[in-house]
Parts: C-alpha cells; sequence; structure tokens
C-alpha cells in the first residue's frame, strides 16, 4: 500500500472532488471481477472514486484497506459510502516523433524509406 504525505492527500482530494464514482461496489462485497474494475481505472484515470453499496462504516473501512492492498494504491479519503482511491500510472518512456510519424506513413512510402512530416517537423528546419 502507498503513503502519501497530508499535503498530497489534500491535492488528491481537491482533484476528486469533481469526479463521480466509476466503480461501485455491491451487497456481494469485493469480487475478482471488481477489483479488476478498479484496477483498470486506476491504469487510465489514477485518481477515483468507488461507491460502496455496504452500510457499515467499518466494513467499507476494511473494503478500502483490501482494495488498497490487493492493487498497491493509496487510499485518499473515505467519506459516506465514497471511497477515494489513488494510484499513479506507470512512467511510460516518451515516444520519438519520428517512430510515431512512421506509423502513420503508407506502405509506399514505408517501402521508399520516407516518412510523413508532421507540421512540427517544418517548424523546426
Amino acid at each position: 500500500m502507498l503513503n502519501l504525505t497530508s499535503a498530497e492527500r489534500r491535492a488528491l482530494r481537491a482533484r476528486a472532488h469533481a469526479l463521480h464514482p466509476v466503480v461501485s461496489i455491491g451487497d456481494k462485497g469485493l469480487s475478482e471481477s471488481v477489483i479488476h474494475e478498479i484496477s483498470v481505472s486506476l491504469d487510465a484515470h489514477e485518481l477515483i472514486k468507488v461507491r460502496a453499496a455496504e452500510s457499515d462504516r467499518d466494513a467499507r473501512d476494511a473494503l478500502l484497506s483490501e482494495i488498497c492492498e490487493s492493487l498497491e494504491a493509496a487510499p485518499v479519503q473515505h467519506i459516506g459510502k465514497i471511497l477515494v482511491i489513488y494510484r499513479p500510472a506507470p512512467e511510460q518512456a516518451p515516444g520519438d516523433p519520428h517512430e510515431t510519424a512512421a506509423k502513420r506513413t503508407g506502405p509506399k512510402r514505408r517501402a521508399a524509406g520516407k516518412t510523413r512530416r508532421t507540421k512540427r517537423a517544418y517548424q523546426n528546419d
């Protein structure tokens, strides 16, 4: 489970204020499919809200800690039946602009060894 400083938690709470819950945990509790959906949502958004149908606060605390333990995420906030969870996205190396232009190049130009020039390539000349 990730540990956040109070300043990081405060900033994440501010970012999460405008979010809507993207995953709902029903009366049956956590299942593998629910955990998978939370993981997919965290991969896409980093910061998500989850709605829990459990009426007991201690049970919701247990759900939050179980989710964060299994997904290596950080609990940000727990207000009522809404849980806010954060997991930073994995670092991706920035792609080479010529590589991405080559992917968009047609087969004839690719065979001739030419790549498509982007607008930015003309500006850098």
